[in-house]
């Protein structure tokens, strides 16, 4: 995202479609969004659902964890961990998946695309 723009929120969902500690998977000008809702925190975070090792569409069906103090959600099908602030491999630095800031707004989930 350039950072002299402004981001574009978009509402993706209300905050009652979400699952706490667990993720839900939205669609977004085409592309699959993984939303992690962790209720004790108030926060949210996007990532995308496709899994860069097997190529399915389960990211959004990962465990949420906390693994080495980071908000991690391991890849139901190889396990690998990938960071929910920037979507990174802990275990493979090739491996990423994409990652948009997230929000809740009022009832409103907003990420910004």
């Amino acid at each position: 995202m350039d950072a002299l723009r402004e981001p574009c929120w978009r509402v993706v969902c209300r905050r009652s479609d979400l699952v706490a500690h667990s993720g839900v998977v939205a669609w977004l000008d085409g592309e699959q969004v993984a939303l992690f809702y962790l209720p004790g925190e108030e926060a949210v975070y996007a990532v995308g659902n496709r899994d860069p090792k097997s190529g399915a569409n389960v990211v959004g069906r990962g465990i949420v964890c906390s693994l080495g103090g980071e908000k991690v959600v391991a890849a139901p099908l190889y396990k690998q961990h990938f960071r929910l602030s920037d979507g990174s491999c802990v275990e493979f630095p090739e491996q990423r998946i994409a990652a948009w800031p997230a929000r809740l707004n009022g009832d409103a989930v907003e990420v910004a695309f």
